[in-house]
């Protein structure tokens, strides 16, 4: 009996050495296998990182020689990342959603990472002389030399001027009727400065307003009911973000209520000779029927905004902030995205000031001005581009071909 016990014991202390052995095999095998988990990890964020400088590097090319929808694309999702990094202000988010889906008016489109915040003291570099020497006038005549829009515009409409003697340099479409979106608001913002006394003046943001702006989808800067603004912030406001909330404002501000302002933008259009072509019935830009000029007639808007010093320092604003109010006591700081986007691609000179819009029945559209580096002065218009940046390099595009 002891020597079966003996030799029992003996079979038992082995199984248990074998399945020790066993368990030690598994957990081996186990750790072999997390570190081969790791080690693809690692593989694979290395891969993602060399990858991402490659993006990177392409994204920097594209900005520089592409111009098709490949580089677009490119372009459009490193906006939105940089915009949303950035948090730069209410409407930084709307322009991130127009460059993914081209939202709807009053939004605009509209991010570089690498451009830097400065206080609007310092955003006011290009901003042409009070001695701008255009041709004096507001009709636009073609030459012998007036062409097409080459098949690289992509566009529908497109339109540039020579300011220095009021010569059609191209066209396409110029004269048909569009719906002129957000550019509309170079209308409001040169009405409300040939009225304006004091920037520093101060106005109250009204349960109106805010409900206005909200109710029609429109951008904001991110005014709040019973905030107390600035004029001047209205101003920029109405621009660089394309502000719904800023253009009523400045509306109500100047003339008592919209419907009053709107009244004083159409007897600027009749003062501008352009009554028979264009007739507007609100200060943003929401699309209405009977809200409409051509691209010609917006150009014509343009240069007279353009020979107006305070409209000339207000739409070549890269950025602005706000004065501080109880709401907001740091200010909200807003861009002007297209002069943004627009500043690092070779257009033979410098966009100074630019208007973008943009609703569906006028798809992405731009009013813009530019010096050349032979210091010519020129005015582009382009509407009913299929997304905010194909607008953008439709500009660069014609000022690369067509200007001196």
């Amino acid at each position: 009996m002891q020597d079966f016990d003996t030799e029992e014991s003996a079979r038992q202390q082995l199984r248990a050495q074998r399945r020790a052995k066993l368990r030690e095999k598994r957990r081996r095998e186990r750790r072999r296998k997390q570190i081969l988990v790791l080690s693809c990890m690692g593989l694979g964020v290395i891969i993602l990182l060399t990858a991402g400088g490659r993006l990177i590097a392409g994204k920097k090319k594209a900005a520089d020689t592409a111009q098709n929808t490949q580089h677009e694309t490119i372009e459009e999702q490193n906006a939105v990342l940089t915009e949303v990094t950035a948090n730069i202000d209410s409407d930084a988010t709307e322009q991130g959603k127009d460059a993914v889906k081209t939202a709807s008016e009053g939004s605009d489109t509209s991010e570089e990472s690498d451009i830097s915040d400065e206080s609007d003291a310092d955003m006011t570099a290009g901003t042409a002389s009070a001695d701008i020497p255009f041709a004096a006038g507001y009709e636009f005549s073609t030459t012998d030399s007036t062409s097409g829009t080459n098949g690289e515009v992509q566009s529908t409409y497109a339109l540039l001027v020579d300011l220095d003697d009021n010569t059609i340099v191209t066209q396409r479409n110029a004269r048909d009727r569009i719906n002129p979106a957000s550019m509309t608001k170079i209308m409001t913002v040169l009405v409300a400065a040939e009225h304006v006394t004091d920037l520093e003046d101060t106005f109250t943001i009204t349960r109106e307003i805010t409900d206005f702006s909200y109710s029609n989808d429109c951008s904001a800067v991110g005014f709040g009911e019973n905030e107390v603004v600035t004029v001047k912030d209205l101003l920029y406001g109405t621009i660089l973000p394309s502000g719904g909330d800023a253009a009523a404002g400045l509306a109500c501000y100047v003339a008592g209520s919209m419907d009053s302002f709107v009244d004083m933008m159409n007897q600027k259009l009749r003062d501008l000779g352009l009554s028979d072509s264009a007739h507007f019935t609100n200060c943003v830009g929401l699309y209405n029927e009977n809200h409409y000029c051509s691209i010609y007639d917006m150009a014509v808007i343009l240069k007279a905004a353009m020979e107006n010093e305070l409209c000339r320092e207000v739409m070549s604003a890269h950025t602005y902030t706000t004065s501080p109010t109880e709401q907001h006591p740091e200010g909200i700081q807003i861009s002007n995205w297209f002069l943004r986007r627009i500043e690092d691609k070779e257009t033979n000179g410098e966009v100074v000031c630019a208007k973008t819009g943009y609703v569906v029945q006028s798809g992405n559209c731009a009013a813009s001005y530019e010096v050349t580096n032979s210091g010519k002065h020129y005015i582009c218009v382009t509407a009913n581009a299929h997304s905010g940046w194909r607008c953008i390099y439709d500009h660069v595009e014609i000022y690369k071909t067509y200007t001196e």
